[in-house]
């Protein structure tokens, strides 16, 4: 092997090396909702960053519970901003790290093409069986949903038809399978560069619910990571905010 060769070939791999040792992995919990735009932005990042991120998604109440209970979260992506904040105030969250990194939208949505009228009117109608919605205990866009329907004056006509799920992403996969008509999702799930991807939707104006605000927040356990910091900065860049927009997200 010839001098130029070994030194290029020695190069090569101290470049290899130190990206290796740079490389991290961000462990972290996300609010369901907001679940497939990560996987997106975990894609970017890696490229960008070499980072890479272990993610685990749920509930935001399922996820706090988790955290309190000693899960190796180092960044936590909430579906609300008062579940970061009482982390913070708890002594599990760095101090000064919170921001929102989202304002999601809500959306009643069916699969069926015509099914879900532009202005949400299906509900007062008599047509359906069974309406999806998140638990609102520990899902923020299940409490949306629930002070639209007060807003609506339909609480009561329509509690007998409520099916609830777990989290959003539950929620969603009633609808998707027929097991409920209709129901309120989050717009992220079924929008996809500036349109509904399939079936039939309402967005919900936001007079209708208060702002979910979505706070993401460092955790005690990722307080040293330069990794988990890198990725709380890149979710208020450029790259991150392209992404936001094409799931139907404001910032």
């Amino acid at each position: 092997m010839t001098p130029l060769r070994l030194s290029l070939l020695c190069g090569l791999v101290a470049s290899t090396l130190a990206t290796s040792v740079l490389a991290d992995e961000v462990q972290v919990a996300v609010a369901a909702n907001f679940s497939a735009p990560l996987k997106a932005i975990a894609e970017r990042f890696a490229q960008d960053t070499g980072h890479h991120l272990v993610i685990s998604s749920g509930a935001t109440g399922q996820l706090y519970a988790q955290i309190k209970n000693g899960a190796p979260f180092e960044v936590f992506l909430s579906a609300d901003d008062s579940t970061p904040a009482k982390l913070e105030g708890e002594g599990a969250a760095v101090k000064g790290s919170r921001f929102t990194y989202a304002i999601g939208t809500l959306a009643l949505w069916s699969p069926k093409t015509g099914y879900v009228d532009g202005k949400g009117a299906v509900l007062k109608q008599n047509g359906f069986t069974h309406l999806a919605v998140a638990n609102p205990k520990t899902a923020p866009y299940g409490l949306a949903a629930t002070q639209v329907l007060d807003k609506l004056g339909l609480t009561e006509a329509v509690k007998t038809r409520l099916v609830e799920g777990q989290n959003i992403t539950q929620t969603y996969q009633f609808v998707a399978t027929g097991n409920a008509e209709l129901g309120f999702v989050a717009l992220s799930q079924i929008y996809q560069d500036g349109k509904v991807k399939e079936g039939s939707a309402w967005i919900v104006p936001a007079e209708l619910y208060e702002p979910i605000r979505q706070d993401a927040v460092l955790l005690e356990p990722g307080k040293d990571q330069a990794a988990a910091k890198a990725l709380l900065a890149y979710l208020k860049g450029p790259q991150a905010a392209a992404v936001l927009k094409a799931y139907g997200y404001r910032q």
